[in-house]
């Protein structure tokens, strides 16, 4: 079982990403879906979720400028992040809970992708 995100990079305070999470080695249509991510120092954090029945969750501080969604049939999830801010600088994690019920706890997530990059410059 692998997750591998992608599409991470350098972008000015108000541009966009688009990060990508494929899935393999089990079907993950049943599964809840997410995206966390970790600081330099800071503990790993919540960030989006979308459960099995295609519900969202997102963390305040992301509210209004990201959103979540996932193809079941290519076995991927995406995460677009638009007017980006220099806070939101940090290595960006997706992440499977089997239980498919979508939690914000990253304890309650089974498999976890390696992580990509993401710099926004003042």
């Amino acid at each position: 079982v692998q997750l591998q995100a992608y599409g991470g990079g350098l972008v000015q305070a108000g541009g966009s990403l688009r990060l990508s999470c494929a899935a393999s080695g089990r079907t993950f249509s049943s599964d809840a879906m997410g995206w966390f991510r970790q600081a330099p120092g800071k503990e790993r954090e919540f960030v989006a979720t979308m459960n099995y029945g295609g519900g969202t969750s997102y963390a305040d501080s992301v509210t209004g400028r990201f959103t979540i969604s996932r193809d079941n049939a290519k076995n991927a999830v995406y995460l677009q992040m638009n007017s980006l801010k220099p806070e939101d600088t940090a290595v960006y994690y997706c992440a499977a809970d089997r239980y498919g019920l979508g939690s914000r706890r990253r304890y309650e997530y089974d498999y976890w992708g390696q992580g990509t990059q993401v710099t926004v410059s003042s």
